[in-house]
């Protein structure tokens, strides 16, 4: 048998890949890196409307992608949509979480109810994606479990609680799940992006205060979404497959540094 290359340990043929919020940002730039490597990519996303016209765009280069839609919001829907992918597929060998909502009011503005269904989407809506692929994962002794968090899980900043204590939890149930999965072969990483210019962030870039953005970072730049897909594969892949329990920090050097004041 001939030795496997570095490249070769990037591959992904044959596997069947989730990628929620998909449709576009760095859940489609992650969903698109997987595709390429030679995964069946089901793309998530809140409408057929937003996803269909991405599926076709893989379909159109002769990449496997198929879709769900649905509203990770919605304990009742998911469920409902997660018996449709496992009754197609069979299973999942890689579940890339990347849905996630924002709210920037204050401790002090936010209401409860608000606060709670924040931490539901963010943080919920990922344990219930976990929970319904983990026994096939377990069944076939392999898996790769990738959430999407954020510089805030580690890096507080005045604004944005709920966020910041739904992606801090995340990080925490990434490594949980690491540790009681990690014996069934099962590896869960996560990623913690910094300044992305993605749609979603698109007036943060503009102006003097987008400028100000750019200078906190080392490289003084926003990051392109792109160059968040490197940072999937490799937890997704066979070439990070003694990565275990890792936030995996795509900030361009913010949490490695700090302002002199």
């Amino acid at each position: 048998m001939t030795p496997m290359t570095i490249l070769d340990r990037f591959r992904l043929d044959g596997q069947i890949a989730l990628v929620s919020g998909a449709a576009r940002g760095l859940g489609w730039e992650m969903a698109r890196a997987l595709a390429e490597a030679g995964a069946r990519v089901i793309l998530h996303g809140r409408t057929d409307t937003a996803i269909l016209p991405r599926a076709a765009e893989l379909a159109g280069r002769g990449l496997a992608a198929d879709t769900i839609s649905f509203d990770m919001g919605d304990a009742a829907a998911t469920e409902r949509a997660m018996d449709t992918v496992l009754a197609r597929h069979g299973h999942i060998d890689i579940l890339l979480n990347n849905v996630g909502e924002r709210d920037r009011r204050s401790v002090q503005r936010i209401t409860p109810e608000d606060f709670d269904r924040l931490v539901s989407v963010d943080l919920g809506a990922v344990y219930r994606l976990i929970k319904r692929v983990m026994p096939g994962m377990i069944e076939r002794r392999h898996g790769r479990i990738v959430c999407v968090t954020s510089i805030v899980d580690q890096l507080a900043a005045n604004g944005s609680p709920s966020y910041t204590a739904a992606k801090g939890g995340l990080a925490a149930l990434t490594r949980a799940l690491a540790a009681e999965l990690g014996p069934h072969n099962i590896t869960c990483n996560a990623i913690a992006p910094g300044f992305f210019a993605t749609e979603t962030n698109s007036t943060m870039t503009q102006g003097e205060s987008g400028a100000r953005r750019a200078r906190r970072v080392p490289l003084n730049r926003w990051a392109d979404p792109g160059e968040i897909a490197g940072a999937a594969l490799l937890l997704a892949s066979p070439a990070g497959g003694y990565i275990n329990g890792h936030t995996l920090v795509v900030d361009g050097g913010i949490s490695a540094t700090y302002d002199m004041l």
